[in-house]
C-alpha cells in the first residue's frame, strides 16, 4: 500500500512525512526584476514626452498615437512593479504556496491597459483620416528612427531578463517595447509616405496609426494567453520535467519516477513527483531518501518552489 509522509508545521506539533516543501523567493532575482521595471519605467516617460511634443510641433498624429501608448506603458509599468514587489513575499500561514499568483493577475490587467491603447489609437487615428490636416514634419523622421532603435534595445534587454526570471509579467513589459517598437516603424512608413508624396497623402501617417493597433491586439494575445495557463496550472513543462527525471535517477535509492505534475507562480515551479524506491525499505530508509532526493532537486535546479515527494513501493 501506498504511503505519504508529511512535514507540516503545527502549533502543537510536527507530523513526519513524505511531503517536502521548499519555498523561499530568490531576493536576487526579485531585485532583477524590479531594476528592469523601473528602467522601463523612466523609458517611457521620456519617450512619452518626446513623441508628444515631437507629433505637436511636427504635426503627426501618428507620433502623439505612439506618445499615448507610451502613457500607458507607464501605467502598465506601475502595475508590473507592484506585481512584482508582492509576489516575491515569503509564503506565510494563508498563502502556504507564496504570491506569486500575483504575477499573472497583473500580466492580465496590463494586457487590458495595452487593449485600452490601442481602441484610443484606432479611434483618434480614425477621427483624424475624417478630417484634413498638414503635412507632418521631415524632422519627425529624424526622431522617429532614435525611438525605434532605443525601443528595440529596450524589448532585447527586458525579453531576455524576462526568459532569465521565468517571468510573465516581464514578458509583457517587454512585448509593450516591441509593440512600441513597432507603431514608430509603422509611424516612420506612414509620415515618410506623407512627407514625399506631397499634399493627398496626408492620411498615410493615420492609416499608418490603425496597422499598428493591429499589431498591438495581436500581441495582447500572446501575452494574455501563457498567463491564462498559470493561473489555471497547466502543466506543460516538458523540458523541465525531462530535467526532473533525469536528476532524479541519480539520487541513490530512487528507482525510477512516475507522475510528475508542475505549475508555476511567479518565478518558481511548484512540484509533485511521484518516486519509486524499494517496498522492502523501512519507512525510515524511505523518508531519508525523500529528503535526499529534494534536497537534489532543490540544489541543482534552483528555481524550484514547493517541492512533494511522494514514494511508490517497487
Amino acid at each position: 500500500m501506498n504511503q505519504m509522509f508529511q512535514s507540516f508545521p503545527s502549533k502543537k506539533r510536527i507530523i513526519p512525512t513524505f511531503v517536502i516543501l521548499s519555498s523561499i523567493p530568490s531576493m536576487g532575482n526579485s531585485s532583477l526584476a524590479v531594476r528592469t521595471v523601473i528602467f522601463s519605467m523612466l523609458g517611457n516617460v521620456a519617450l512619452a514626452a518626446v513623441k508628444f511634443l515631437t507629433g505637436i510641433f511636427g504635426n503627426s498624429y501618428a507620433l502623439i498615437a505612439d506618445g499615448i501608448e507610451s502613457v500607458v506603458d507607464v501605467f502598465a509599468s506601475v502595475l508590473v512593479l507592484f506585481g512584482l514587489k508582492y509576489s516575491s513575499r515569503p509564503a506565510d500561514e494563508n498563502h502556504p504556496y507564496g504570491h506569486g499568483k500575483a504575477e499573472p493577475l497583473i500580466t492580465f490587467l496590463v494586457v487590458v491597459f495595452l487593449v485600452i491603447s490601442a481602441g484610443t489609437i484606432a479611434w483618434q487615428a480614425y477621427q483624424h483620416i475624417i478630417t484634413p490636416h498638414e503635412l507632418p514634419k521631415p524632422f519627425t523622421l529624424i526622431v522617429l528612427a532614435v525611438i525605434i532603435i532605443w525601443k528595440e534595445i529596450s524589448f532585447q534587454v527586458v525579453m531576455s531578463r524576462s526568459k532569465k526570471l521565468k517571468s510573465s509579467p516581464l514578458k509583457a513589459e517587454a512585448w509593450h517595447h516591441r509593440s512600441d517598437a513597432i507603431t514608430s516603424v509603422a509611424a516612420f512608413i506612414g509620415i515618410s509616405i506623407a512627407i514625399f508624396g506631397g499634399e493627398g497623402f496626408e492620411k498615410a501617417d493615420d492609416i499608418a496609426a490603425l496597422f499598428a493597433v493591429v499589431f498591438i491586439l495581436f500581441n495582447c494575445y500572446k501575452i494574455f494567453r501563457p498567463a491564462l495557463g498559470e493561473v489555471m496550472d497547466e502543466n506543460n513543462y516538458e523540458e523541465l520535467t525531462a530535467r526532473i527525471r533525469e536528476i532524479s535517477l541519480t539520487v541513490p535509492g530512487i528507482k525510477g519516477t512516475e507522475k510528475c505534475y508542475i505549475r508555476k507562480a511567479g518565478m518558481e515551479y511548484h512540484v509533485d513527483l511521484h518516486a519509486l524506491v524499494d517496498g522492502k525499505l523501512t519507512v525510515t530508509e524511505g523518508h531519508d531518501i525523500s529528503h535526499q532526493l529534494k534536497d537534489t532537486l532543490c540544489k541543482v535546479i534552483p528555481e524550484l518552489g514547493n517541492v512533494l515527494i511522494h514514494i511508490e513501493p517497487v
